[in-house]
């Protein structure tokens, strides 16, 4: 049997593990022989799992279909399953893209992304202050295009195919850190500030080669740390500009986790800074429901159960829950497909496994967190 290590960031679905992988504190993620599928790839990267040990050569086809190898898959969470079920959503999508909502939505996301490239280039290149006040009236106006937050999530879904990641992504983060202020109950100036953290939190990436950032295959392990150093980058192309310091410090902290496990100073909860913990949130899920070079995009109930498994150990709970509380509620009521076709309605909550509700399908009702074979796939 050979058996080759590889950086995580070559990883690729079909790969076979040779051995078991554990977290830092010794849980088990996905055991020996296992199938690599694009959500269990996003899973070792977001345990910080730099390297894996993969079966090469004819051995990956007797593993890939051996009867001890597909008990494994059915005992592992529904992220492991790869679907066509993004094509279903999809369909939700193409829906949303045809209102005229959302191309006047679309125009003004446009138009403020690119005078956010400028102002960004300004910064960067020209050394000039941030215009907050600016930037703020300049996105104020893609908010108003959008009647509920659900819907300004939804129009963001429709947005994937931009090419130009940074700073698209920049915004996405930054919707998603104003729909979190409100959520929040933040004041008005709270929420505006959390908005301009979104912004500005990945400002350093402009100073890494856009031959990296815009590499179509894997990174190398040099090149992943050379990305990394975008946090501290940002920190210092902000650190004596006159805005306010939870800016300053999302820049800086946006990829710590509060377990230690984040980037670049292994930060334990206390010491990060609160509003970097809500844009790492925004960031982590706007980088899920983006489609990657290495895995497709999540349908956000996909997304929502990834976080109740992962995320209450690597975020502030009670910024993530109230995201997770936040996304679901407003769900109550849609009407939903479900992984084996059925097409039913969202009836009620289950307060401890938010990502599985009670169903009402015709004259029966389907409670998913008792029915783990089942999963929400699309909402239409």
């Amino acid at each position: 049997m050979a058996l080759k290590t590889i950086s995580t960031n070559e990883a690729v679905p079909g790969m076979i593990v040779s051995q078991d992988i554990y977290t830092f504190n010794n849980q088990l993620l996905i055991g020996a022989r296992t199938p690599l599928t694009d959500r269990i790839i996003t899973r070792l990267k977001f345990y910080s799992i730099g390297e894996i040990e993969i079966i090469e050569g004819e051995d990956v086809d007797y593993f890939a279909t051996s009867g001890e190898n597909s008990q494994k898959n059915q005992d592992a969470p529904d992220w492991y399953v790869t679907s066509g079920a993004n094509q279903i959503f999809y369909t939700h999508l193409d829906e949303v893209k045809a209102s005229e909502e959302f191309k006047r939505f679309e125009a003004s996301y446009e138009n403020f992304s690119q005078e956010f490239k400028n102002s960004l280039d300004d910064i960067v290149a020209g050394g000039k202050d941030v215009n907050t006040t600016k930037l703020l009236m300049q996105i104020n106006s893609v908010l108003h295009e959008s009647r509920t937050s659900i819907n300004l999530l939804d129009m963001l879904h429709c947005l994937r195919d931009h090419s130009d990641y940074v700073y698209h992504h920049s915004v996405n983060v930054a919707l998603i850190c104003n729909v979190m202020g409100k959520w929040l109950n933040y004041s008005e100036k709270e929420t505006a500030t959390l908005t301009l953290c979104g912004l500005l939190h990945d400002i350093g990436k402009l100073q890494i080669p856009s031959s990296i950032l815009d590499k179509p295959s894997s990174l190398t392990p040099e090149e992943f740390t050379l990305v990394k150093t975008h946090t501290t980058k940002g920190f210092q192309l902000l650190k004596n500009k006159n805005i306010d310091d939870h800016i300053k410090c999302s820049a800086l902290m946006h990829h710590e986790r509060c377990d230690g496990s984040g980037y670049p100073n292994q930060y334990l909860a206390r010491s990060i800074d609160s509003y970097a913990k809500i844009v790492a949130i925004a960031d982590t899920y706007d980088a899920m429901t983006c489609a990657r070079p290495y895995r497709g995009p999540l349908c956000p109930f996909e997304v929502i159960e990834f976080f109740e498994f992962e995320g209450l150990q690597k975020f502030d709970p009670h910024f993530i829950l109230t995201f997770l509380n936040g996304i679901i509620q407003t769900y109550q009521g849609n009407t939903v497909i479900l992984s084996d076709g059925q097409r039913g309605t969202i009836l009620m909550l289950n307060k401890n496994y938010l990502s599985r509700p009670v169903i009402s399908v015709g004259n029966k009702y389907i409670d998913l967190a008792a029915r783990h074979e089942l999963t929400i796939k699309s909402i239409i």
